[in-house]
């Protein structure tokens, strides 16, 4: 299997939201970079101080994976978990995805 790359956005529903983002983002950029197998990562503000582009790649399935559980168990998973993702994702087989 290939490279694993998602695109979209993060988008809040209020200025909390926003404001966990842009507190948690910074550690959680560099706790990914630094994942085997992280070839790019990027989340990037916008026009509107709601949402963020988002926009990843894995070098593999595994990778993207355990880049996923990571997320779940970490400060950004907890503090971001209702915010919502306007995610697509290609390179996984359907039914991979977590």
């Amino acid at each position: 299997m290939g490279i694993v790359s998602l695109t979209g956005r993060l988008v809040c529903a209020s200025q909390s939201e926003a404001d966990a983002v842009a507190e948690l983002l910074p550690v959680h950029m560099q706790l990914t970079r630094a994942e085997a197998g992280c070839l790019s990562f990027q989340v990037t503000p916008t026009g509107d101080p709601w949402i963020w582009d988002v926009a990843e790649q894995f070098a593999t399935a595994e990778a993207f994976e355990a880049h996923q559980q990571r997320v779940r168990a970490s400060s950004w998973g907890q503090g971001t978990m209702g915010i919502k993702r306007e995610y697509s994702i290609e390179g996984l087989q359907p039914g991979t995805t977590s």
